[in-house]
């Protein structure tokens, strides 16, 4: 497949932070539009470190790195602007604004792209009722426990449909019963078309999905098989 039809193209890439050893070695892939991969590994395999660099927060020690068709070490830091805009990132800490409602957190990316309030309430509600949080509306995150501002970080990332999504241990705080409702929805926005990279420690997740998971072992990455057993969306 050319560099120009992955959605996240990686050849050889790998990193090191200062002179320390790599994190990451000799890493590639190629990720289709409209692919859903997890991505597993033991905590310190370089799990984060590889979705920062999908989502540009760094760029590699060596090796080429190219995102929604176009080289990003040709680019300009200006040109990566409208590239961010179309990814949508569920941090492991959240990253939500504490002075803002649920609801202001969610509508932010709406918002920053110009969407009319008329538009984005419906939006808003209904996802924040999808998490199970629509009597939170009002609530700022230093009130919620640490699973509900979970579920926030996790619909203000899908809730502009981006074109890819990243999410880093998204259902690390949640219960079994929330961590299945919000892979469905995770299988409804891929069906929407788009491409979803999510990191977990939850094996058993990742099983049910039945999608392709990529595995990282000591910098390395290893393309584990497609689990027999798959969630049917609902």
């Amino acid at each position: 497949m050319s560099s120009l039809a992955a959605m996240v193209r990686f050849e050889n890439v790998g990193m090191r932070y200062g002179r320390g050893p790599e994190v990451l070695r000799d890493i590639s892939l190629s990720l289709e539009p409209g692919s859903f991969h997890f991505l597993t590994g033991p905590s310190g395999a370089g799990k984060t470190t590889l979705l920062r660099l999908i989502y540009m927060a760094q760029r590699p020690s060596r090796g080429l790195i190219s995102l929604f068709g176009k080289d990003l070490s040709g680019l300009a830091r200006r040109e990566l602007t409208p590239l961010r805009r179309r990814i949508g990132i569920v941090f492991q800490d959240f990253r939500l604004i504490p002075h803002l409602s649920a609801f202001d957190n969610v509508a932010l990316p709406l918002r920053v792209a110009g969407t009319p309030e008329s538009k984005l309430r419906g939006n808003v509600r209904e996802l924040l009722e999808w998490v199970g949080l629509a009597d939170k509306l009002d609530a700022r995150p230093p009130t919620l426990s640490g699973g509900e501002q979970q579920r926030i970080a996790i619909a203000r990332a899908v809730v502009g449909r981006p074109s890819l999504l990243i999410a880093d241990e998204p259902t690390g705080n949640v219960d079994d019963a929330m961590a299945v409702r919000l892979l469905h929805l995770f299988e409804q926005m891929n069906k929407l078309g788009t491409t979803l990279v999510i990191a977990t420690h939850n094996a058993g997740l990742a099983a049910q999905s039945g999608r392709p998971v990529l595995h990282l072992e000591n910098g390395e990455l290893m393309r584990a098989p497609i689990p027999a057993a798959r969630v049917a969306a609902s």
